[in-house]
């Protein structure tokens, strides 16, 4: 279910089990994988022929710094998807998104000092702030998902070097309104803490919801606030390494000058594939969005049949489903049982920070027969 002619068409378990990417490549053969965020579909036909065509003529080099036609691409796709107002010349290229929040941290924080983030958070945040020299400070959210305030402002006393927000949020699929976002930048600006957004996900806002771009809440946020995005989630290319650094304020432009060059260290393929998925791509997109539509009210529907007793807010964007399972009575850790009794692999809660506990992440961007096939081996896992 498309709504499109874009074949979606996800490929059977034994042919996934050739990918050789985290997903597949770490589980057994008869384990049902959905766990990182990566899609199950087929590349987009436009990203695949520009890939094959810059392979064929040897275009394998190290990757130039930001210029048109990419950010042009870029701030084309923003506006035109996301009612984001980019300026080309306000882009910088880095390998990821994570590799640019920790080279801003770099830039904006002294060593030792912390930085926040909200949680459950990808967990990465924990492992690689830390090992670039920043403990971190967590706040967590209410039960709406947003930002709990009073702990933003305890955390923002502190002096923090950067806020990382996630926008939409991973793991929870909250997207935040222009309110909320609002209301954080004020508080950031007034302690003079730049948030770093992280906006990755943001092409994958599902019907129902509206993402509203961090440089675009206010003034406050474009001056105290830096966006970071990529073709990598919305376009399925995580393997070709190439994500975007965006400002849209003097003092943000100032902090990224003091960013070391990353370019070269980003994919010259991404490059290309990113381009052509901003230009070309929003067709399979769309189908895309349709499939993770359809896919979400399957994924309820099969949850309350036969797994009743997990509570789940549907994730307003992102293809990720953040499930309490404390009720089931599995512990802490109840990824590990749905693999051992169930051959399904989900995310580990636990990996998510302290509230993750009782919880495990769900990869929904995939067949709606894996999908079902998913939740019936996660009711089976119960019934030993």
């Amino acid at each position: 279910m498309t709504g499109t002619s874009v074949d979606l068409a996800v490929p059977a378990l034994a042919d996934l089990h050739r990918r050789r990417s985290e997903k597949w490549a770490l589980y057994d053969r008869d384990v049902l994988s959905l766990t990182v965020a990566e899609m199950d579909f087929p590349i987009a036909p436009p990203i695949r022929e520009v890939l094959v065509e810059t392979i064929d003529r040897g275009d394998l080099g190290y990757a130039i710094p930001a210029a048109p036609p990419l950010t042009e691409a870029l701030a084309g796709f923003a506006d035109r998807r996301l009612g984001w107002a980019i300026d080309p010349e306000q882009v910088t290229v880095v390998p990821d998104v994570m590799v640019g929040l920790v080279e801003l941290c770099r830039a904006l924080a002294a060593p030792g000092q912390p930085v926040g983030f909200a949680t459950p958070a990808y967990p990465p945040f924990f492992a690689e702030f830390e090992a670039a020299g920043f403990p971190v400070v967590t706040v967590g959210l209410d039960s709406d998902g947003r930002i709990d305030l009073e702990v933003l402002d305890q955390v923002l006393s502190q002096r923090i070097g950067a806020f990382v927000l996630s926008n939409p949020h991973n793991p929870s699929g909250h997207v935040p309104q222009r309110d909320e976002l609002a209301l954080v930048a004020e508080r950031c600006a007034a302690a003079e803490t730049f948030v770093l957004a992280d906006e990755i996900h943001a092409p994958l806002v599902l019907p129902g919801a509206e993402h509203v771009p961090w440089l675009e809440v206010s003034d406050a946020a474009r001056e105290y606030g830096i966006a970071l995005t990529s073709a990598s989630k919305a376009f399925n290319l995580a393997a070709l390494k190439t994500a975007f650094i965006v400002t849209a304020g003097d003092s943000a432009r100032r902090v990224v000058d003091r960013v070391v060059a990353q370019h070269e260290h980003a994919s010259l393929l991404g490059t290309v594939a990113a381009e052509v998925a901003f230009t070309e791509g929003d067709a399979w997109l769309g189908a895309v969005l349709a499939q993770l539509h359809h896919n979400r009210a399957r994924l309820g529907a099969d949850l309350a049949a036969r797994l009743p007793d997990i509570r789940w807010a549907p994730p307003q964007g992102t293809y990720l489903a953040w499930l309490d399972c404390t009720r089931l009575g599995l512990g802490d850790d109840p990824a590990a049982v749905f693999l051992t009794r169930g051959r399904v692999a989900l995310g580990r809660g636990l990996d998510y920070g302290p509230p993750g506990a009782g919880h495990v992440r769900l990869n929904f961007a995939t067949s709606p027969e894996h999908l079902g096939d998913a939740v019936r081996r996660m009711a089976r896992a119960l019934e030993r």
